[in-house]
């Protein structure tokens, strides 16, 4: 922990740290798209966004809950 950093402070520094590390790599996927340099299928493209989908879904449900901290569905 950094000086007396709080927790709420903590998650700012790392969590604005990791997503722009994403983000970067995320451009640098971009980059495969230059049909000039590289060949690809749609499947191929299919897979891969179909994977950065389920995973991003992934994560984002372990910072979704309801106020009782029960992430339980209900109607």
């Amino acid at each position: 922990m950094i000086n007396n950093e709080n927790s709420s402070d903590r998650f700012k520094r790392l969590a604005g740290k990791r997503t722009n590390e994403i983000i970067k790599k995320l451009r640098i996927l971009g980059n495969c798209s230059n049909r000039a340099v590289y060949s690809y299928t749609r499947e191929d493209i299919d897979k891969i966004f179909s994977a950065l989908d389920r995973k991003l879904k992934e994560v984002k449900a372990k910072f979704v809950f309801d106020e009782d901290g029960n992430d339980n569905f209900e109607l």
